[in-house]
């Protein structure tokens, strides 16, 4: 069985939520997850667990959505 892309992750995201990472992130801020400049407020667990909660998201799809956020604040 083939493993599949990190884009295949986020466009099955976008498909199950209708968002994308773009605006996880934009939520994520709005959260106060993610500072003005980037840099993340919180652990990756309570990442996992808001995506989980709020829109049903699993363990892999939270974890692309989280490697979206960590690019950033590098």
């Amino acid at each position: 069985m083939p493993i599949a892309s990190f884009q295949a992750y986020l466009d099955n995201i976008k498909a199950k939520t209708g968002k994308t990472p773009k605006d996880f992130r934009d939520v994520a801020k709005k959260k106060g997850f993610i500072k003005p400049n980037g840099e993340l407020t919180v652990k990756a667990m309570e990442i996992f667990n808001w995506l989980k909660v709020d829109f049903d998201l699993g363990r892999g799809h939270a974890m692309a959505i989280y490697h979206t956020f960590k690019e950033k604040s590098e």
